[in-house]
């Protein structure tokens, strides 16, 4: 019998051709983008990504709530352009620096750059780093048996960072209220029913102490459930802990609606998700998301490809980096560098 570890995967394998079946989003395309864009100069791209990531997630699937993660703090700031990929420089701090930013995985860095390179090595340096974390983010979805859904390609990506206070700005905190959070979903164009199911995302994923330890110290929030309370102070027996524990408690590893159980349950991790259930406006969605799991998965969906198009660059803006980390003008320093150093050693 096959172990609970690799459970998701086998489950995926189930629901394959139900996800490949439903098509794409009839959410609008931001013109020019195209669900068909690397078609005939990638058309590897997708399994490229898959393949790699299948991989890594049957090792460790606590690497898709990284990526998954990564690619909402890219497109909330400054828009999907892959600005919170690049380094900082000797000139500032980059997004990464940001307070928000600073518990993104590390390990969700490296892969977005490892898969650059593995496409870049097929196909050459045509496809965007913004796009390559887009694929994963929705590879972060469904390879632990969430839904499938094609996604509009062809980003490119940007010049420069954003600031740390336009970062701030721009990421809600987990302590936001529902009013907060639709403020600052309204602002992007995203409706309230895009709010809930995106926050859904956190079904997979682990929440650090200190994002919601102001609701057990120095009084605990009446809201919380008792047992789920007394569980929490034992991963933080104290307000300054830097533990962390799953989102979802029932079940951690797989895309699904338990999150929304959760809620109901007053088991919601943050101020931010058990708000959902509690304010009026939202607890209605949240019990339908609740008790049907495909609705769920299609108002996901549309809310995923909707904050993949925030703010694109296409076209002739931007660039196709050929390091996720740094702008070109970096990286041909460095291989002038390498070419010059190599040129003369040869000549020893």
């Amino acid at each position: 019998m096959a172990s609970s570890k690799f459970l998701p995967f086998f489950l995926c394998l189930s629901s394959l051709l139900v996800g490949f079946s439903k098509g794409q989003s009839t959410v609008p395309v931001v013109p020019g983008l195209s669900y068909s864009f690397y078609e005939s100069s990638c058309p590897n791209l997708e399994f490229i990504v898959r393949g790699h990531l299948w991989g890594i997630f049957n090792n460790n699937i606590t690497q898709a709530a990284g990526l998954l993660r990564l690619h909402f703090h890219d497109c909330f700031v400054q828009g999907c352009d892959g600005s919170v990929l690049l380094d900082g420089s000797a000139s500032g701090p980059s997004e990464q620096d940001a307070p928000p930013n600073l518990t993104l995985r590390a390990e969700a860095f490296t892969i977005i750059e490892d898969l650059r390179a593995l496409v870049h090595n097929e196909c050459g340096p045509i496809v965007s780093c913004s796009d390559i974390l887009a694929l994963a983010a929705r590879e972060s979805v469904f390879l632990p048996n969430g839904p499938y859904y094609l996604i509009p390609l062809g980003r490119r990506d940007g010049l420069t960072f954003a600031t740390t206070q336009n970062t701030l700005a721009n990421l809600p905190p987990p302590s936001f209220n529902t009013t907060s959070l639709i403020n600052a979903f309204d602002a992007k164009n995203l409706t309230t029913t895009d709010l809930v199911a995106l926050s859904g995302g956190h079904t997979i994923g682990r929440g650090h102490c200190a994002s919601f330890v102001d609701r057990l110290y120095p009084t605990q929030d009446p809201i919380m459930d008792q047992t789920f309370a007394n569980n929490l102070r034992l991963t933080c027996p104290t307000n300054t802990t830097n533990n962390s524990t799953n989102m979802d408690i029932r079940s951690p590893n797989l895309f699904d609606n338990r999150y929304f159980v959760d809620l109901m349950n007053r088991q919601g991790l943050f101020t931010s998700d058990q708000d959902l259930y509690t304010d009026s406006r939202t607890r209605g969605i949240v019990t339908s998301f609740a008790i049907n799991q495909s609705l769920f998965f299609e108002r996901f969906v549309d809310g995923m490809i909707k904050m993949g198009q925030l703010g694109v660059l296409t076209g002739t803006q931007g660039e196709i980096r050929t390091s996720c980390s740094a702008r070109n003008s970096n990286n041909l320093e460095s291989v002038v560098g390498v070419q010059q150093e190599a040129k003369m050693i040869s000549q020893f």
